[in-house]
């Protein structure tokens, strides 16, 4: 597996990384921790050195899982992980609530060193910029944590050009985590070219249209009441009978190719930039070893111009996130 760096920083990692979220929470019922444990050594086997989980994934289970499963790799892996949320336990979502104020943040990374079983957080990033608290606070509070050998590098997630600035003068910013696919292009616009010129690194995460872009999901598809697409207007069975015609140009060009759907999509967004690092998220091997194939398929500038174009003339229907989410992204 290739390494690259993200952005103008020091911190190297495998071409492509694993997204952990979806063993613990969000896409269905939690998998078998063991099988899991299991699958996470076996993305190491396979030269994968980062790896991305979050406090509210679980919530905790996910760092606890990530914790267990690569404390045998300490130092030879990197670790992302996120604040940003207060526990409410009087809520029906009783993590609906943002909390980035720095005295949390601090006591956050504590309890996350601890179900990491870390000495140091390799990647901390907001997980959603919180308007309560400026964010000028915020990277002064990671900083400090840094200063204290707690964090290494300092990282955001679905944040705004704008507020990447602010962030940035106070903190560098290693990395941003953000969505971004052939299903959601929107960071092209103003948030590519800031960290471009700033020289941060960009992490997408759903690289797969949370699984659309395989062609394994289509407009009969039935998803479990615990999986959150089942409230995202995208993923609609309306909606998703609409933008099947994406999936169509995917998988024509991947025939061409004599590779999968998922291997192009993973494929195009490597080949934008080469301080960009997706991480799929998986649960099974088989679609492990295909999505780290992306990393051998080569997309020549024309072909990527090809790809482009073909898949810009399908208008895409739907939201990415409930109305409640949706709320929180490009702040």
């Amino acid at each position: 597996m290739k390494t690259r760096k993200l952005g103008n920083g020091s911190l190297e990692v495998s071409a492509l990384g694993l997204g952990c979220m979806g063993m613990s929470w969000s896409y269905g019922p939690p998998k078998d921790k063991q099988e899991m444990i299991n699958l996470i050594h076996a993305a190491v086997d396979r030269g994968v050195t980062f790896f991305d989980t979050a406090e509210v994934y679980g919530p905790l289970v996910n760092e606890e899982l990530i914790g267990e499963a690569l404390e045998a790799f300490r130092g030879s892996v990197v670790i992302a992980t996120k604040f940003g949320w207060q526990p409410n336990p009087g809520d029906s979502d009783r993590w609906s609530a943002l909390n980035s104020r720095p005295e949390h943040i601090k006591q956050v990374a504590e309890a996350s060193l601890k179900r990491l079983r870390v000495d140091a957080i390799d990647l901390f990033y907001q997980h959603r910029v919180d308007l309560e608290v400026p964010i000028e606070d915020v990277a002064g509070a990671v900083k400090d944590l840094i200063q204290e050998g707690k964090v290494k590098h300092f990282g955001l997630s679905e944040a705004s050009a704008t507020t990447i600035r602010k962030a940035h003068a106070v903190q560098p910013v290693t990395a941003l985590q953000s969505e971004y696919s052939l299903f959601f292009r929107e960071p092209e616009e103003t948030v590519i070219p800031t960290l471009e010129e700033l020289g941060i690194g960009f992490v997408p995460f759903s690289p797969l249209g949370k699984g659309f872009l395989t062609g394994k999901i289509d407009a009969d598809t039935k998803f479990d009441s615990s999986d959150f697409r089942s409230t995202v207007p995208k993923f609609s069975e309306e909606n998703r009978k609409k933008n099947q015609a994406l999936v169509d140009v995917i998988s024509a060009f991947a025939k061409e190719k004599k590779a999968t759907p998922a291997q192009i999509a993973l494929a195009w967004l490597l080949a934008k930039k080469l301080w960009i690092v997706p991480i799929p998220g998986t649960t099974k091997l088989d679609r492990l070893e295909e999505n780290l194939g992306a990393a051998d398929v080569q997309l020549s500038g024309p072909e990527v111009a090809v790809l482009e174009e073909a898949s810009s003339r399908v208008k895409i229907e739907g939201a990415r996130y409930s109305e409640f989410h949706q709320k929180l992204v490009g702040r």
